[in-house]
């Protein structure tokens, strides 16, 4: 069945600007017993059904490979009249880290017991919303995107088709795309809890001034803030939203960052409004503004990605239970449409963020829909140079070359928790081409040279030397060794991935194995000091860090002898850079890899020590690094998905 066989990609009779707000409508008469309402739009949807929210949350995805809905909506249609009405949230900007530009346009049919009963068309009515102030562009973050700017003077009842006559709809004009299109492979989102704020002035703090008021929601969450108040005048509000509190206010703005929206109430009424569009990631709201309000309310309406949790391992000490249960629930706030790093910054898909929210959930939850689901929108990335793109979807042109070959360990590891045989066929020359990008550079020395160009980061993680810096300078000194032991170790660590994925699905390995042979040699010559113990993160430079070591154990470059004098090298940590919360998995395993039974204590101990000062905040989440919120310049996640790795520790090694 092809569900838009009738439909037509629509937009409102206007040449689209980015960001932009489109309302669309149509009365329909429903005489049956099932609905079903298939949709897709660039860039978000909302929609209403007699004047009830009945679905929200476009799928983020290609302009070239669209993803629809199809959402079973009987439960809101009424026997006789219905009015079906659908707002979309037009992004159009090409330069964020969530969203690749298209065109605006929405698609939808409506199905009533398998007969068409209404589809979207030149004869659909629509207009520019006459709320929602446009083409601003004004953003929260360059990763995250658009803020938004309401304003509630100009709302009617069009969602019941009683429009104002000053905001008049017309017919819609059709747009000219002709993408691809798929039904969404995971589930869609969905209403949580609601979270309600408490005002609070705390003692530790200055006092909140007359013009602001801060709420606490009690924990983190992620979804749609909600207000209510009683405006006075109608000056406009500004929300503040954020995770951390400074000298008694929200931090809004950090740096370049501004994370609020504005809201213009109408005086001398009770205001409520929630948008369906933009989740927020917080703790705690706070309402400024110059006008008077009084009874002012906030909450927060959670919106969740459905999942059951499994049961944790039955052993766990107390702290070590609520560290699971921290890990858990910051799983739940980073998972939407897709994997996202942190909820409150950035809401971005990476492949090293989902590898290791990936391997997390396994246990948690015991799905893997929604990883297929993020496999394959990454496999759907097009770059010219082969190399996937740093965020998915998105049109940038930076890249972190290591991050490609993280996506071949998540699709080896998806292979063997779900067996799926089939979808890892399906991609698989995706797979393969990513890989082959840096086989090709392989050259007579046996190694890698590292990426050059302006858009590409040589990135490995949140550690001295090895986010970048390093590689252009060492001591003062001007680097020309191009050749790095973390791209090559992790080369061939991924190598090794891809052989598990041949070996599954029947495939040849030996030209892998052999070049798997070679590049060990090369990175055991090249990097390895045998006075240290330890492999140079450089050649020539006295520089070692604990995650290049550990890919160097885990990919086999070093012998037994070898990988246990490194392990306890890296452990005594003497001249030893650390390994980040992100990549920590990687130093747990090459421990596991030397001696499990030796290095298990030493690892829970390490995961206690590590994740026990999160607790004390009551937010019930993880961070992104162990400085808190602290880190990069006070804009670090006190949220953060790739940190949630304990709970696949806790179940491998407390089994």
């Amino acid at each position: 069945m092809n569900a838009f066989e009738r439909s037509k990609w629509i937009w409102a009779d206007i040449d689209a600007q980015p960001d932009e707000y489109a309302e669309f409508y149509e009365e329909i008469n429903f005489t049956g017993k099932g609905a079903e309402l298939y949709i897709s739009s660039d860039s978000n949807y909302c929609v209403y059904i007699n004047g009830t929210l009945a679905a929200f949350g476009q799928y983020s995805d290609f302009p070239y490979i669209k993803v629809y809905d199809k959402i079973d909506v009987s439960e809101y249609m009424r026997y006789g009249k219905n009015v079906l009405a659908i707002r979309v949230w037009y992004y159009g900007i090409d330069d964020t880290q969530t969203y690749y530009p298209g065109q605006a346009g929405l698609i939808y049919s409506l199905y009533a017991d398998g007969a068409l009963l209404a589809c979207s068309s030149e004869s659909t009515k629509s207009r520019l919303s006459p709320t929602y102030i446009h083409h601003k562009c004004k953003k929260i973050t360059s990763q995250l995107g658009l803020s938004f700017e309401y304003d509630s003077k100009g709302a009617d009842a069009w969602m019941f088709g009683e429009a104002d006559e000053a905001y008049p709809f017309t017919n819609s004009r059709v747009v000219d795309i002709a993408p691809s299109m798929r039904e969404r492979t995971c589930k869609r989102t969905c209403f949580g809890e609601t979270l309600v704020g408490k005002a609070v002035n705390l003692p530790e703090v200055k006092p909140v001034s007359e013009n602001g008021i801060i709420f606490d929601l009690g924990r983190e969450a992620v979804g749609f803030i909600c207000l209510k108040l009683l405006a006075h005048t109608d000056m406009p509000i500004t929300i503040a939203f954020g995770e951390h509190l400074v000298d008694g206010h929200v931090r809004r703005n950090i740096s370049t960052r501004d994370f609020s929206f504005i809201y213009h109430p109408t005086a001398g009424s009770v205001n409520y409004y929630m948008n369906p569009f933009r989740r927020c990631g917080c703790r705690y709201v706070e309402i400024i503004t110059d006008g008077k309000i009084s009874d002012a309310q906030i909450s927060l309406r959670s919106v969740i990605y459905p999942l059951n949790r499994l049961d944790p391992p039955e052993n766990l000490t107390l702290t070590e239970q609520k560290i699971y249960d921290s890990c858990v629930y910051t799983m739940e706030c980073c998972m939407h449409e897709h994997y996202e790093d942190c909820p409150w910054r950035e809401q971005a898909l990476y492949t090293m963020d989902s590898r290791n929210q990936m391997l997390s959930g396994y246990y948690a939850f015991g799905e893997t829909l929604f990883p297929k689901a993020n496999i394959e929108l990454i496999s759907e990335d097009n770059r010219d140079d082969g190399l996937l793109a740093i965020c998915y979807p998105m049109n940038g042109e930076l890249a972190i070359p290591s991050f490609s070959l993280h996506y071949i360990v998540e699709c080896e590891e998806y292979l063997r928790y779900s067996g799926d045989r089939e979808f890892i066929e399906k991609i698989y020359p995706k797979i393969e081409s990513t890989l082959s990008v840096f086989l090709e550079k392989i050259d007579t020395s046996g190694l890698v040279d590292s990426f050059s160009g302006e858009h590409m980061w040589n990135f490995y993680e949140w550690c001295d030397g090895l986010e970048g810096a390093l590689f252009s300078r060492a001591g003062g000194v001007e680097i020309t060794d191009v050749k790095h032991l973390a791209l090559n170790a992790l080369l061939s660590y991924a190598i090794d991935r891809m052989i598990s994925i041949n070996t599954i699905l029947g495939k040849d390995n030996a030209e892998l194995i052999s070049i798997k042979e070679t590049l060990n040699r090369a990175i055991y010559q090249v990097f390895y000091d045998s006075n240290r113990g330890l492999c140079t993160t450089l050649k020539g430079i006295q520089h070692y860090s604990a995650l290049t070591n550990s890919w160097a154990i885990l990919a086999g470059v070093l012998n037994v002898d070898e990988a246990s004098r490194a392990a306890e090298e890296m452990i005594k940590g003497d001249d030893v850079i650390g390994a980040s919360l992100s990549m920590r998995c990687f130093f747990y395993d090459a421990l596991i890899k030397v001696d499990k039974v030796k290095y298990t204590p030493y690892i829970l101990s390490h995961i206690e020590k590590t994740y026990t000062p999160m607790l004390s905040l009551g937010n019930g989440t993880v961070w992104e690094t162990d400085l808190g919120e602290s880190d990069f310049d006070n804009a670090g996640s006190l949220c953060h998905g790739w940190s949630a790795i304990p709970i696949y520790y806790y179940n491998i090694l407390k089994e």
